[in-house]
């Protein structure tokens, strides 16, 4: 069984690989993205995606511009916020922008397990909340 549907999105082609590996290995379905530009190419063609995880410092569209859009265009999928030169500012930056957590590269294994596992839950939790929301709706206009 899949845990979560994530996108990795590093500009660092090797993290991007290993990380990949690890985590399908543990029952996770991963995609990637090497840009920001891409990320917003692939969440586009692919609605199943329920967790991003974005490095912050990449070339062209950093991941903080890569954030906002993501929750303009997909507000329900949760981000995790990634990166190697960790400070407080982007960490808040980020967190104010809408992401679900913030990890500094090298980040434990497991933590990140954690974190992408809790992100997809509250995106399934989101969803069926919609959706009761709906049918009671559908429900209320039948009366």
């Amino acid at each position: 069984m899949i845990v979560a549907k994530a996108l990795l999105v590093d500009d660092e082609i090797p993290f991007v690989e290993t990380m990949t590996k690890r985590l399908n290995k543990r029952d996770f379905s991963i995609s990637s993205a090497f840009s920001g530009v891409d990320a917003l190419k692939l969440l586009e063609e692919n609605s199943e995606v329920e967790v991003v995880i974005l490095d912050v410092k990449m070339p062209g569209m950093d991941g903080i511009e890569t954030l906002k859009i993501i929750k303009q265009r997909f507000p329900l999928v949760e981000v995790i916020m990634l990166t190697g030169h960790g400070t407080i500012e982007s960490a808040i930056e980020g967190m104010k922008l809408g992401a679900f957590d913030y990890l500094v590269k090298p980040c434990d294994m497991e933590q990140l397990v954690a974190k992408v596992s809790e992100a997809a839950m509250k995106k399934r939790k989101h969803n069926e909340k919609i959706i009761e929301a709906q049918l009671k709706d559908i429900a209320l206009r039948r009366i």
